[in-house]
């Protein structure tokens, strides 16, 4: 009989914040649940832009109907749960208060970088350059890591403990993969999309390739009428 310690436990789900100069971890965020499904877009870069469509079009569209300008834009959609009654054995004064918090720091500047803002408008500074975020990887397994930037959180809250805190919320996350088209050359980022995309191709090298004549189509006179 299996017994239960027999069994590996599944890999997390979730997400490492990066010193992007040293490429030490910071932080990291494991999911306390995988979630069910994921939801991924992949958008190639056309060079031909938006196309014609279908009344014919100038011969310099026809000419980049292959061409791409870069990576494709991948973007990811997922549900998370976050549930302190499911760790009865953890004390949490706050409920899941701190989990929260910290999936929410990954689209706020700290209060250090707004001070900070705010004193060089004092000193009458003409142009502040944005506030940086730290650079975020989610990791899906060992074949999939990735620089990535949040673009959505939704938090729907479900249950609370005498305090109010929560402790039962469900979170809506969307993704945006960080490629080389929107990092700086020799960004750390960008050389971990370029092994992120490194992988994808050894994957694609290791799937078993079709044969025409599973189409119906012969070896040769492919695309000639015959």
């Amino acid at each position: 009989m299996t017994r239960y310690a027999d069994i590996p436990k599944p890999i997390r789900s979730g997400i490492v914040i990066v010193d992007p100069e040293r490429g030490t971890p910071q932080r990291i965020i494991v999911l306390q649940f995988n979630p069910d499904t994921l939801e991924r877009s992949v958008a190639p870069q056309s060079a031909g832009g938006g196309g014609d469509a279908g009344g014919g079009g100038s011969g310099g569209d026809r000419n980049e109907a292959l061409r791409l300008q870069g990576p494709a834009q991948e973007t990811w959609k997922f549900t998370a749960e976050i549930d302190a009654t499911d760790q009865l054995d953890v004390a949490a004064p706050d409920g899941i208060h701190p989990q929260l918090a910290v999936l929410e720091m990954l689209v706020q500047p700290t209060t250090a970088q707004l001070r900070e803002a705010s004193r060089l408008s004092q000193k009458g500074t003409i142009e502040i350059s944005p506030i940086e975020t730290p650079l975020t990887l989610f990791t899906w397994g060992s074949k999939r890591v990735m620089p990535v930037r949040l673009t959505e959180l939704s938090v729907n809250e479900s249950a609370f403990d005498v305090n109010l805190n929560p402790i039962r919320a469900s979170l809506s996350i969307g993704l945006k993969v960080l490629t080389v088209s929107d990092l700086p050359a020799g960004h750390r980022g960008a050389e971990l999309y370029l092994a992120h995309l490194a992988q994808k191709e050894r994957l694609a090298r290791a799937a078993s390739a079709g044969q025409l004549g599973s189409l119906g189509l012969s070896g040769t006179g492919i695309g000639t009428g015959r």
